[in-house]
């Protein structure tokens, strides 16, 4: 108890921290989620649809930098907060350490590994050949920053985890500024178009990681030293344990990126549309959700630090009216953002840029269809991160595959066959309200436990 009375994790009002630690985590990844809507913004406006098209095949590399981001920037993170709630403040500092390391050498190899594959890795994306040209010309150059995305991504949890959320929300908006800032210049001002979007990317990610790094050497609640940043194996299994529900998670959103993608590309071809309108819109919707999720995930990262601390001290109660605050909110936004994607979905695409009727016709139909149970895509993330957080990664793992793998995998598999590309379109929502049951089912049963109301 009495490290609960040091740290403010567990002692503070539950209400308070939630909006102390989930509102810098809503910006950090509303800006993240900017990076990508910037560049589409500009390609859509200098390129047109194939350059919106060229960025959705591109895609699944995003989606692998964060899931490496997050197996060892949550996974140190939930490390590091449930060692400090056991007082165990020595070993706590090791997962610092050991995380912050691996996330850049992680990020170097995925570079290396994309410049030499690039050609093969974007068809096997399901770049079309009207597209492939315009996608190896971004893609060679953002595959240049993922060290630096990876490691300024996966290094805000670990400050975060370190009570200082805003610092996180601070590096990863002064990198979208500048990006945004340099989009600007290069693809309007000089002309470079594809090739300046992503040289501004690299830019932004560059300064993020240099903040990210300078924080790490003078940290809030420790003292992290060089010796603690040598990669050890015990740290790192614990690591890979609890970040790998969130990784799983991404991993499968990539692996069904990528099948998807051929989807549309075939389905595409034998519909009014082509190939390249399916994946132009595709690439759009999935970018405006992101503003969504960045909500979503803000509040679940918010939560993690609390849950962590005080699941590690014993503290159940304040487990469970944290968990419960959470989704709360993430209902409302929820519930607000299907509003806005079902009554204004012509206008939203139009910011990216003027289409033939087809295009806008296929780009209103899949923003109405796809997210039509927008509403309940709160209740899996905050879930899946809440077992997580309180050292249960099987569960968090579980549900993390519940609606990628599980369902929607399957149903842009076998609809199609039946409804043509309206399938891909149907097999969303399918999966989002079951994965959203499950998760109901699963928490539900966790906070009927004895600990939950005799602490």
């Amino acid at each position: 108890m009495n490290n609960m009375q040091k740290n403010p994790l567990g002692e503070k009002p539950v209400n308070k921290l939630l909006a102390d630690f989930a509102i810098p985590s809503i910006i950090a990844m509303l800006v993240s989620a900017l990076y990508n809507i910037v560049d589409q913004f500009f390609i859509g406006q200098s390129v047109g649809e194939l350059g919106n098209a060229a960025t959705n095949i591109t895609f699944p590399l995003s989606i692998s930098c964060i899931a490496i981001a997050l197996l060892f920037g949550i996974g140190g993170a939930s490390c590091f907060n449930l060692s400090m709630g056991r007082g165990k403040k020595d070993e706590a500092v090791h997962f610092l350490g050991n995380g912050a390391v691996m996330l850049f050498l992680c990020g170097t190899v995925l570079c290396i590994f994309t410049l030499i594959f690039l050609t093969p890795l974007l068809k096997f994306f399901g770049s079309p050949d009207n597209v492939l040209g315009y996608a190896k010309t971004y893609t060679s150059i953002t595959a240049v920053g993922f060290p630096f995305l990876i490691f300024s991504t996966g290094g805000g949890h670990l400050i975060r985890a370190d009570g200082s959320p805003r610092f996180t929300m601070l590096s990863n908006l002064t990198g979208a500024v500048i990006n945004t800032i340099l989009d600007a210049i290069f693809v309007f001002g000089f002309q470079w178009g594809m090739a300046g979007a992503a040289t501004a990317t690299i830019i932004g990610q560059f300064v993020s990681a240099v903040m990210v790094f300078s924080y790490l050497r003078h940290c809030k609640t420790t003292e992290l030293k060089w010796t603690h940043c040598i990669p050890k194996w015990n740290y790192i299994k614990q690591i890979l344990s609890l970040g790998a529900a969130p990784c799983t998670n991404q991993l499968s959103m990539m692996v069904v990126q990528i099948v998807m993608n051929k989807s549309l590309t075939y389905y595409g071809a034998h519909s009014v549309y082509g190939e390249a309108i399916p994946l132009a819109c595709a690439g759009i919707v999935t970018k405006v959700s992101q503003v969504l999720f960045s909500f979503i995930i803000g509040i679940s990262q918010g939560l993690q630090p609390i849950v962590g601390f005080n699941y590690g001290a014993g503290h159940y109660k304040r487990v469970k009216k944290a968990y419960l605050l959470a989704i709360k909110i993430g209902f409302l936004i929820s519930l607000a953002s299907f509003a806005l994607f079902q009554i204004f979905p012509r206008q939203i695409i139009s910011l990216f840029g003027e289409g033939s009727d087809v295009y806008y016709d296929f780009a209103v139909s899949y923003f109405r269809i796809f997210l039509f149970f927008a509403f309940l895509n709160f209740m899996q993330p905050i879930t899946s991160n809440f077992f997580t957080a309180i050292g249960k990664p099987q569960r968090g793992i579980f549900l993390s595959l519940t609606r990628q793998i599980l369902f929607f995998l399957p149903l842009i598999l076998i609809l199609p066959l039946f409804l043509g590309i309206d399938g891909i379109l149907y097999s969303g929502p399918i999966a989002d309200f079951l994965a959203g049951a499950i998760a109901i089912g699963m928490i539900v049963r966790e906070l009927k436990k004895p600990e939950y109301k005799n602490s």
